[in-house]
């Protein structure tokens, strides 16, 4: 199964930074096209939401691609049991760091794995602990990087890794793309990276 074909069912160039970072070179990426509201509509937690989207990516790619290995993910960030994915703007992208100044939260992705007719999905969930943020840096970050298309209006990997205290859980979860679980699936279709 070594030989097959890989695609990231997602543009996140995080993702496919993250893909590269564990030896896969050679995929493509197809964006999925699917109404994330319908498929959540009923979701009853914040994992329920990450896993269920990961897998209706990863099966609609692969329905396209079904000779080949499809990696779903879906993340995002959740606190006070609400879910703030991307933000839509500066106004929303500074409300949800003043609700993260301070606090925990969590970060969830899902992540699915399509080949062969088998389908295999997680749910990583890491902890995040802020320090208390001045409106000052938190408009000075997102003008400084736009985070308009990150979950939760951050980027652990950018400027936003001067707001974290502490994380519990695997860090590249936070990033998008959790890759100790990736690795476990894809070793359960029998695609091992090592």
């Amino acid at each position: 199964m070594a030989k097959q074909q890989i695609v990231l069912a997602s543009r996140s160039p995080r993702r496919r930074e993250l893909l590269e970072k564990i030896g896969i070179r050679d995929f493509l990426i197809e964006e999925a096209g699917i109404d994330e509201a319908a498929v959540s509509r009923g979701c009853t937690s914040c994992a329920e939401t990450v896993t269920l989207l990961a897998r209706a990516k990863a099966e609609e790619v692969s329905a396209r691609h079904p000779d080949a290995v499809v990696i779903g993910s879906d993340t995002a960030v959740t606190i006070d049991g609400r879910i703030l994915g991307k933000p839509a703007d500066f106004r929303e992208a500074q409300e949800m760091l003043r609700l993260l100044s301070g606090r925990e939260h969590q970060v969830m992705s899902g992540v699915c794995v399509c080949a062969g007719g088998q389908v295999h999905c997680a749910c990583e969930i890491t902890a995040v602990q802020f320090r208390e943020l001045t409106d000052r840096e938190i408009d000075a970050y997102i003008e400084a990087e736009p985070p308009f298309d990150k979950a939760g209006a951050y980027g652990i990997q950018g400027l936003a890794a001067l707001f974290v205290e502490r994380i519990s859980g695997d860090y590249y979860n936070v990033m998008g793309l959790p890759l100790c679980r990736l690795g476990s699936l894809l070793r359960s279709i029998g695609f091992p990276l090592l």
